[in-house]
């Protein structure tokens, strides 16, 4: 990484910085641009605190990306989980490690909060995203297959 990026939990004040950076994560999963649904969605979750929210900036405060982490349990091990659910850094701070830093504080966050794992799916053509979560320990699930009912 050529400039210092800074890693820290987002709140409301910060919606300004975020909802841009979610709305191009929801284009790079082709869905239509809309700033105000990814204000309001982040808006939402940061209010009810209904997720976990990381963001990555740099030195002048530009936010480079996030990780928005949701709570769960997992029934077997009787033991809370969370769900790294969105990942995204922006096109201009791309291989300057940022995905990494983002990751490892996620990892501090569940260790702190008393989580057993963190759990995360991808696309199976996001090779990228796949070689990072296999260079940091994460493992491909070859027991269960997952569904998705729409509702």
């Amino acid at each position: 990484m050529t400039k210092p990026c800074f890693i820290r939990y987002a709140n409301l004040d910060d919606l300004n910085q975020l909802a841009p950076l979610f709305n191009a994560y929801r284009i790079f999963y082709q869905q239509e641009s809309n700033l105000q649904i990814a204000h309001d969605f982040l808006q939402q979750r940061l209010a009810l605190n209904e997720s976990v929210i990381l963001l990555a900036s740099n030195d002048e405060g530009k936010g480079l990306g996030f990780i928005q982490l949701y709570p769960s349990f997992c029934s077997i091990a009787a033991a809370r989980v969370w769900v790294l659910y969105d990942l995204f850094v922006d096109e201009s701070a791309r291989g300057m490690g940022v995905s990494r830093l983002l990751m490892d504080k996620a990892r501090l966050h569940a260790k702190q909060t008393g989580a057993v794992r963190l759990d995360l799916s991808t696309a199976y053509d996001n090779h990228h995203a796949q070689a990072l979560y296999e260079s940091l320990g994460y493992q491909l699930d070859q027991t269960y297959r997952y569904y998705s009912l729409e509702i």
